[in-house]
């Protein structure tokens, strides 16, 4: 890996890596104010709560997967345990509570697309027939 290869990979690890540990703890301990949501982003926020396990599984991942960046274990499986939940995240904002907000869910696609770059040889057998 070359060092300018490594500076951008190593930022963008760090950066997900903050925003999934910090926003999966957050889920838990509720020490960043949540703003109110439209009434159908609320609903279904509140269902995956209610269900009494999803909310907390996704939250679990979140953390894990923050950390699997911020320690820089096994980012290619860290990506893929991550993807859908990102792309949901994305989903909800865009749909459910409003374009305007999806500024942070973008960052996040783009930066999860970085590092699948980065790793792809590691996806190669995935891919292959």
């Amino acid at each position: 890996m070359s060092t300018s290869a490594s500076k951008p990979h190593l930022a963008a690890r760090l950066i997900l890596g903050l925003i999934f540990f910090v926003f999966g703890l957050n889920g838990f301990f509720g020490f960043i104010p949540m703003p109110p949501l439209p009434e159908q982003a609320g609903a279904f926020m509140g269902a995956l709560i209610q269900s009494g396990y999803l909310f907390t599984f996704v939250k679990v991942v979140e953390v894990l997967v923050g950390a699997m960046f911020l320690t820089g274990i096994q980012v290619p499986f860290a990506l893929l345990l991550i993807t859908p939940i990102a792309i949901n995240i994305f989903l909800f904002h865009l749909v459910l509570v409003g374009p305007g907000t999806i500024g942070m869910s973008v960052l996040i696609l783009g930066l999860i697309a970085y590092l699948a770059w980065f790793h792809r040889q590691r996806y190669r057998s995935i891919f292959s027939s």
